[in-house]
């Protein structure tokens, strides 16, 4: 069957993540490889504040910016609808979802990532009670709440009140880690927020229950990360399981949209299964690649 004009055929349905959908301020479903379905995401940050300055970020912050506190009824009644609509089927009609693959025709989870670190937001953890209070009035006890951050601000009171809604909700927490060492980090993340800092706020989490690492990793001015670094990667995330945290899956990216910066560039295919082999030799941990092919 052709391909309307206007929809997104297979092979792109993945390379590009709008975060703009029919008129909502707060919410945008999209097919995610990584979900293995439709995830519906949710920005708190419209005025793309972040701690992180990531050299392969995708958010054009020269653009300007929407500066205004997060309407939770607002938010409430986006997400509401976009979860009727995916979950009927409805949104399969649409010409941008309309060639989704039958596999892939599901609701899997909702999650809080966006233009910005969700966890700065200052009333996070009543965000996460309003996701929470949609899936359970709709009777969505398999459909995951997830947090996508960058685990920067998970000691805060706020955040760790809204991470145990999010553990009351079965949800999950996906965290990044970029880097094996302070100077890796530094240059990837482009932050005052000390490596170590990092490091314990994902001990810390992982220890109360398991979490999901999110890592990418690239190619810097033409050069992968060396072995020194990648051998370190292995040994920190080592070290959270050997001080009691839990990491249920390593998440190995590497960049699939154009990056914030023209010298930074994807690993090769094989390079990134090579990554999640290494960190099943060295850690025991199940690792899963995500080549940047889309």
């Amino acid at each position: 069957m052709p391909v309307p004009s206007d929809s997104v055929g297979p092979s792109n349905l993945f390379a590009s993540h709008p975060r703009s959908f029919e008129g909502n301020r707060y919410v945008y479903p999209v097919v995610s490889r990584r979900a293995g379905g439709v995830s519906i995401g949710v920005n708190l940050n419209l005025d793309k504040v972040c701690n992180f300055d990531c050299v392969y970020c995708q958010v054009n912050r020269s653009e300007p910016a929407e500066k205004e506190f997060v309407e939770l009824d607002r938010l409430a009644a986006e997400l509401d609808t976009a979860v009727e609509l995916v979950s009927s089927g409805g949104i399969y009609g649409q010409p941008k979802f309309s060639q989704t693959p039958l596999p892939l025709r599901r609701l899997n989870d909702i999650a809080l990532s966006g233009d910005g670190e969700p966890t700065t937001y200052r009333n996070f953890d009543e965000v996460i009670g309003v996701c929470a209070e949609v899936l359970r009035r709709r009777g969505l006890d398999d459909v995951k709440l997830v947090l996508i951050t960058n685990a920067s601000m998970l000691h805060r009171d706020a955040v760790r009140r809204g991470l145990a809604m999010l553990d009351a909700a079965h949800g999950e927490i996906w965290a990044k880690l970029d880097a094996g060492t302070e100077a890796y980090y530094r240059l990837v993340a482009r932050t005052a927020i000390p490596f170590a800092r990092i490091l314990e706020n994902l001990r810390d989490a992982a220890r109360v229950r398991p979490i999901v690492i999110q890592s990418l990793f690239m190619r810097i001015h033409g050069a992968p990360p060396p072995p020194a670094e990648q051998d370190a990667y292995c040994d920190r995330l080592a070290e959270i399981v050997a001080e009691g945290g839990q990491i249920k899956l390593v998440q190995i990216h590497t960049i699939a949209r154009p990056p914030a910066e023209s010298w930074v560039a994807a690993l090769a295919d094989a390079e990134v299964d090579a990554l999640a082999d290494l960190v099943r030799r060295r850690t025991g941990l199940s690792a899963t690649p995500f080549p940047g092919h889309g």
